[in-house]
């Protein structure tokens, strides 16, 4: 998180690493990661609303111990997507993909759609939805993933 004084007023201000293109997203980059996250979502999915504070938490959880959240945005206007995180905000890097083209890569087949790979591609996991009462189930895949590619 950053903190900002304005005027007496100590404003806390999300952190993301990076906005990304499809064309500068790059597993192969992230060599801190062990697992990579990759989160489709877009400003009209109601279940992605639900996702952001989990994913913020996952991240900030298991970030030290090599997980890579990367949201997946494939909103075709960009401003949708910015309305979206004024609401929801996302302690997690993201890519922005009007075109589609990461989702078509992995196949996307409904939203939002998490799809987890290694940092040389290799895909591990991949659930589409979320649902709150499952959070559990997600957390423990991401623990027995992070666990398995130590």
């Amino acid at each position: 998180m950053r903190i900002l004084m304005l005027i007496g007023l100590i404003l806390v201000m999300p952190v993301r690493a990076e906005t990304m293109t499809p064309e500068t997203f790059s597993p192969q980059s992230m060599t801190d990661a062990r697992i990579i996250y990759l989160d489709f979502w877009a400003s009209w999915c109601v279940p992605c609303r639900r996702s952001f504070p989990w994913l913020n938490a996952m991240q900030a959880r298991y970030g030290d111990k090599g997980l890579r959240i990367i949201g997946i945005n494939v909103d075709r206007e960009r401003e949708d997507a910015n309305k979206f995180l004024s609401r929801y905000p996302a302690e997690f890097d993201l890519v922005m993909d009007p075109q589609g083209v990461l989702a078509e890569k992995y196949q996307l087949r409904g939203m939002p759609s998490a799809v987890v790979i290694t940092p040389d591609g290799r895909e591990l996991h991949r659930h589409i939805g979320f649902r709150a009462d499952r959070e559990d189930e997600y957390e423990e895949i991401i623990v027995q993933l992070l666990e398995q590619e130590e």
